[in-house]
C-alpha cells in the first residue's frame, strides 16, 4: 500500500467588516484548538491594535525593525528641474526653484522619482515604520506586527509579517476590521476566508461589505455568527440568498465576554464556544481533505 497522502495546508484569514464582533475570540480559539492536531501558526495582522498575544500569551524570541525606502534629495546636485514631482503619483515630492522636499509619509517606495532624475541626484534610504515580533505559545508559531503611531503604511507591516507564514503549517491571519487596503492585503494569497459578524443592523450592513471584498478578490467565504440571539434573523436572511455558508454559531454567553475582558480563553469556560470552534476546524479539515473545494 501507497503512503497516504498528506493533506493540503490550510491559509485561513479571519475578517470582520467591522470591530468588536469576536475575530480575534474566533481566530485565537480556532488556533488554540486545531493546535492540538495540526501545526499551526498565528499571524496577528491587525497591525494598528494587535491584541492577539493578549490571549495566546506567546513567548518573543525576535523583534524585527520593518523600513520602506523612501528618497533622499542631494541638495549639491539637484538642479530643481522638477521631473521627480511631476512623476510621482502620490504628490510626495514638491519641487520648488531653490529647493526638493520629500514627504516621507506619503511616498509610495515605488522608485519612480529615483529613476527619472536626470542628475542622479536621488537615492533611497530606509525608514523604519514598524516591527515584527516572532515567537510561539504553547505549540502555536505566533507572529504579529505593530505600525508605528501615525504612520499610514499598515500593508507594508502587514506584508512583513506575512512574509515569515510557514509553507508547512496551518496558517490563521487575523485580519484589521473594516475592508480597506490593510484588510485586502491580509486577505491576498490565502485560500479561504472566515467572516465574524453579529446578528445586528450593523452587523448585517457591514457584512455586506466584507462579502463584496471575498468576491471581488474571488475567495470563498463563510460565516460565523456570534452574539447568536441578540438580534434578529436578517443576517441569516441575507446568507441564505447570497449561498453564503454559516459554519457555526457562537451564543451570546456572559461568561464569554466576562473571560476575554480578563484577556483568557473563553474556550476553557464556555463549552458552547469550544463546540462551536471544533465544528470550524472540522469544516477546515475537510475543506483541505478535499483539495479546497468551494
Amino acid at each position: 500500500m501507497g503512503r497516504p497522502r498528506r493533506r493540503a495546508q490550510v491559509r485561513l484569514c479571519v475578517a470582520s467588516g467591522k470591530g468588536g464582533t469576536g475575530k480575534t475570540l474566533v481566530s485565537t480559539s480556532l488556533a488554540e484548538v486545531m493546535s492540538g492536531s495540526e501545526r499551526v501558526q498565528f499571524l496577528d495582522c491587525d497591525v494598528e491594535a494587535p491584541n492577539a498575544h493578549l490571549f495566546l500569551r506567546p513567548v518573543v524570541r525576535q523583534r524585527v525593525p520593518v523600513t520602506v525606502p523612501v528618497p533622499r534629495v542631494d541638495e549639491t546636485a539637484c538642479s530643481h528641474c522638477g521631473k521627480c514631482a511631476r512623476a510621482c503619483r502620490f504628490n510626495a515630492i514638491a519641487s520648488l526653484p531653490d529647493s526638493t522636499v520629500v514627504y516621507a509619509d506619503l511616498c509610495h517606495s515605488c522608485g519612480v522619482c529615483v529613476s527619472v532624475c536626470p542628475e542622479r541626484a536621488l537615492e533611497e534610504t530606509e525608514r523604519e515604520i514598524g516591527f515584527v515580533e516572532v515567537g510561539a505559545a504553547e505549540g502555536i508559531a505566533f507572529v504579529r506586527g505593530e505600525v508605528n503611531v501615525g504612520e499610514p503604511r499598515g500593508s507594508a507591516v502587514i506584508a512583513a509579517v506575512k512574509s515569515w507564514a510557514s509553507p508547512s503549517s496551518d496558517t490563521i491571519l487575523d485580519a484589521p476590521p473594516g475592508t480597506s487596503c490593510p484588510v485586502v492585503e491580509t486577505m491576498r494569497g490565502c485560500d479561504f476566508v472566515l467572516l465574524v459578524t453579529e446578528p445586528t443592523p450593523f452587523g448585517l450592513s457591514d457584512l455586506r461589505l466584507a462579502v463584496q471584498t471575498t468576491r471581488a478578490m474571488g475567495l470563498p467565504a463563510a460565516v460565523v455568527v456570534n452574539r447568536d440571539g441578540v438580534g434578529d434573523d436578517r443576517v441569516d436572511r441575507f446568507c441564505d440568498s447570497e449561498g453564503i455558508p454559516v459554519w457555526a454559531r457562537i451564543p451570546h454567553d456572559r461568561r464569554i465576554a466576562e473571560t476575554y475582558a480578563r484577556g483568557r480563553m473563553a474556550l476553557r469556560v464556555a463549552p458552547e464556544l469550544r463546540e462551536a470552534i471544533e465544528t470550524i476546524a472540522g469544516r477546515l479539515r475537510e475543506r483541505a481533505a478535499n483539495g479546497g473545494a468551494r
